[in-house]
């Protein structure tokens, strides 16, 4: 049987696989699936919810995005792999939900709202939960990230601040829902996997 910790890295690194895998596609089709992005209000772009953070415009896009990802998995991963599906399908659905209802006209890829919303959820649950092991975590992320906080400012038009703004929202949203619904319910996300 694997380790916890080897779940883990196994986890994360499936996730780096896919978005690697997802990369070399699009440069072999010429960048053809950034047209599944989310484009703000277009009824046939709805879906692309699910697909848009797995596309990157370029690679020092995706490998931005890879430390990010990598980052902020180990620390939600720290409390189970349940948790961090369940929390990072959240943080998908909810902040490509609000981009394609409030964003700019664009396609929206790359998987930096989601980034945001485990970055925030990080922080969030300290907040809602003042257990040791969420204060230590949101320090830890505070300390060496709390600059991106800067990032859900528009800066870049080529950027989508609406992603990093929603996708932060998103992580809050559900750090609150996680710990007053699911564990004031005894349903326990972060059960050991």
């Amino acid at each position: 049987m694997l380790s916890p910790l080897w779940l883990r890295l196994k986890v994360i690194s499936v996730v780096f696989l896919l978005l690697i895998t997802v990369h070399i596609l699009n440069i072999v089709l010429d960048g053809q699936l950034g047209q599944y992005g989310v484009i703000p209000r277009t009824t046939g772009s709805l879906l692309h919810i699910f697909t848009a953070p797995f596309i990157h415009g370029n690679v020092g896009h995706l490998l931005n995005n890879l430390v990010g990802i990598a980052v902020f998995s180990a620390f939600c991963l720290v409390r189970s792999i349940r948790f961090y599906l369940a929390s990072s399908l959240f943080i998908i659905i909810v902040s490509g939900i609000l981009i394609w209802i409030f964003g700019r006209t664009a396609s929206h890829i790359g998987a930096s709202g989601w980034i945001f919303g485990l970055w925030s959820l990080s922080i969030a649950i300290a907040w809602f939960d003042r257990r040791f092991i969420n204060i230590a975590i949101a320090f830890l992320v505070l300390f060496f990230y709390g600059g991106m906080i800067y990032g859900v400012l528009p800066s870049d038009p080529g950027i989508s601040f609406e992603a990093h703004l929603f996708g932060a929202a998103s992580g809050v949203i559900c750090a609150f829902l996680y710990i007053f619904m699911f564990t004031n319910n005894n349903v326990n996300l972060s059960k050991k996997i």
